[in-house]
């Protein structure tokens, strides 16, 4: 008798463990459905290879470059560099979608005279002045004081170029009134140093060893530029920094006063093809790297997208706003990138299946109800044909009828939690075959 229970327990737990099934079968195969669109639309793998390019003629973007290159090498990032003969060039590659290049330094101002495009900035790096150096007996102070000299303005393509001939233009100096050459980086130092011009104009960083090589020489000195703050007023992508005495060199006292200086920032540009996780290590790159305190910039004050004149980035915006996403900061970064990526997509798909999820109990339940209600309308037929109460009516049609309905109900496949509804619809069917019998004893 214990085994006969025993074995009936079985079976009813086995019928429960394929009722929960046939509830939960459909709600599994909805959220793989999500998932594997998830995964159809989203881009789980951001490429493992970034190309910059940076004009050769500056060291410095050489240098940052190779840190850049041994940050993401550690989470398995391959950053290939280019160089070029300078910001407009970087401009031209980043816009071209067949060149490969996604990332390029470009001295902020450059981009008003090329044109952004679909470009967008990553943020200003740092500070790199403009260096007006002369040999010159007296104090210069003013741009048009060089009218009439021998002036090296940088190589053609370069940023250093087009804010030299800015700066003069603007100072009366032309190439109608003054030798304008272009000679750039370490041409115009020579030059200047062999006496071959009489000034040189570079955008270089506060560490550059050219401007220090420069200054290094008797009769070569700063411009300070008493209207640097008028500059700033006609040019808003310049700044004006005051360069303290010193700075260059503390030991020989170069330079032996504080200077005025106007000065561009160097900013990170990104094609619009860059992937967007991408863009946020990136952010986290040049955070690692410029954030600190120089001569020329406070602590904090770099990289930042106050100054630069393309419009940053969506992701370097929140970046700014809100600093290192949350996964990225307890996740690898290819784990991180994964599963926000899925988020972005699998949120509104999840917004669709929650009510659909909830929906299918109720149409599987409507669904059985309705297998069952559909022999209540027969019952309900047979009712309206006993009250008519019809003379020839044969009354062994209903009874046939009524053994059809209860042996249909008998075979039916029910869920145990649906055993109520057969039982009460199988104690209606007695109920309408005791009607007829009293019926039919009336008749007799």
């Amino acid at each position: 008798m214990k085994s006969k229970i025993d074995d009936s327990l079985s079976k009813l737990n086995t019928a429960l463990t394929k009722e929960l099934l046939q509830v939960l079968i459909p709600i599994i195969l909805l959220i793989l459905v999500a998932a594997i669109a998830a995964y159809k639309l989203i881009d789980v793998a951001p490429p493992k290879k970034i190309v910059m390019s940076f004009s050769s003629q500056s060291p410095n973007y050489k240098v940052y470059a190779s840190i850049y290159q041994a940050l993401l090498k550690k989470e398995g990032i391959n950053l290939e560099v280019k160089e070029t003969s300078g910001d407009i060039e970087n401009i031209a590659l980043l816009k071209n979608p067949s060149s490969g290049v996604n990332l390029s330094f470009v001295q902020d101002g450059v981009t008003r005279t090329e044109g952004a495009g679909e470009l967008q900035s990553l943020g200003s790096l740092y500070y790199e002045p403009v260096w007006i150096i002369c040999r010159c007996n007296s104090k210069v102070s003013h741009l048009a004081s060089l009218k009439g000299k021998r002036v090296a303005i940088g190589k053609k393509g370069e940023g250093s170029n087009l804010l030299a001939i800015k700066l003069l233009h603007e100072s009366g100096v032309n190439q109608y009134n003054t030798t304008l050459l272009t000679l750039g980086g370490e041409g115009s130092v020579d030059a200047l140093l062999n006496k071959s011009v009489d000034a040189a104009i570079l955008v270089d960083s506060i560490n550059s060893s050219l401007i220090k090589k420069a200054l290094s020489k008797n009769g070569i000195r700063l411009v300070n530029l008493d209207d640097a703050e008028a500059y700033t007023k006609h040019f808003s992508y310049l700044h004006r920094l005051k360069l303290p005495e010193g700075a260059i060199d503390i030991e020989r006292n170069i330079p032996p006063s504080s200077i005025n200086l106007v000065s561009p920032t160097v900013t990170l540009l990104a094609s619009e093809k860059l992937h967007p996780a991408l863009i946020y290590f990136m952010m986290k790159v040049i955070t690692q790297v410029h954030q600190s305190e120089s001569l020329l910039s406070t602590n904090n004050e770099f990289p930042s997208i106050k100054t630069s004149e393309v419009t940053p980035s969506t992701q370097a915006i929140n970046f700014y706003k809100s600093g290192t996403p949350f996964l990225d900061k307890y996740l690898p970064f290819w784990a991180a990138t994964l599963f926000s990526r899925i988020l972005i997509v699998i949120l509104p798909i999840l917004a669709i299946l929650i009510p659909l999820i909830k929906l299918i109990p109720a149409v599987y339940t409507w669904f059985l109800k309705f297998r069952l209600f559909k022999y209540y309308g027969e019952l309900r037929f047979i009712e309206v044909q006993l009250k008519q109460k019809t003379e020839n009516e044969n009354r062994e049609y209903f009874y046939r009828k009524l053994d059809e309905i209860e042996q249909k109900v008998s075979e039916m496949k029910l869920p145990i939690s649906f055993s109520q509804h057969s039982y009460e619809l199988r104690g209606n069917i007695q109920f309408v075959r005791s009607q007829v019998s009293k019926e039919k004893s009336k008749r007799t």
